[in-house]
Order: C-alpha cells, then structure tokens, then sequence
C-alpha cells in the first residue's frame, strides 16, 4: 500500500501533467462521465480530504496553501487561495465543508449540467406540446 506522501507526490503529477494538457473545466466532466455518479462522487470526497485540515475537518487557507502544490496549484498567490476559498464558503466561516467544496467544483465545470439541461428542455417541451395541443 502506498504511503499517503507517495499517494500525495502521485496526486500532484497527475494533476499537474493534466493541468498542462487539460483544464479543470474540460477535466472534470470527462472524469464524471467515465466514473459515473458514485464514483464521481467518492473522487470528489478524496480531493477533499487531500485538501482538508485534519484536525478541523475543513478545507482552510492554510491548508490549501500547503496542498496547492499537490494539485499543480502552487504558483498561486495567498491571494488567489483566499478568493478560490470564498468562491464556494456559503456559510461564511472562511473554509470549505466537503459539501462546500463539491458544490464549487461542480460550479466550476459547468459542463456537468449539460446533459441534465437537455433533459430539462426536452421535458418541458414534451409538457408544453401536451399542454398546448390537447
């Protein structure tokens, strides 16, 4: 079993040989579409508790800072860890719940909602054909 700073060194060679090829936006529907919801979801849960502050159970600034590097993030200033932080603490207590952080990178690949979109369009013209023509 491969230690956590083997898994951790793997983790950031990964996202930053992606990151060169591939950006987060264009990543992360791929990565949904080939693991499927569940599997989507638990990917999701492991970038959390990569990011996360162990002993809050949070993702905080400062443990950002010292994990950006992991994901190919390092070059980015404090500042721009802060605002990547607001962007998705809805409830203000400056770090990010797991259910914080999902949300924000759903919202930050807006490709995800595509297919739920089209399925949305087409019922509801389904719906308004019925409504209109009966």
């Amino acid at each position: 079993m491969a230690s956590r700073q083997q898994r951790q060194q793997q983790a950031g060679a990964a996202a930053a040989a992606s990151s060169a090829a591939v950006d987060f936006e264009d990543y992360l529907p791929v990565m949904a579409e080939r693991l499927g919801e569940d599997g989507m979801m638990r990917e999701l849960a492991s970038g959390f508790r990569l990011l996360m502050d162990p002993a809050r159970g949070l993702i905080t600034f400062d443990s950002l800072r010292r994990n950006a590097p992991l994901l190919g993030l390092g070059g980015m200033s404090d500042d721009d860890l802060r605002g990547m932080l607001a962007e998705g603490d809805f409830d203000g207590d400056g770090a990010l719940s797991e259910m914080e952080f999902c949300v924000l990178m759903v919202r930050l690949s807006p490709e995800l909602m595509d297919e739920p979109r089209r399925w949305l369009d087409d019922a509801v013209d389904q719906a308004s054909r019925f409504l209109f023509t009966s």
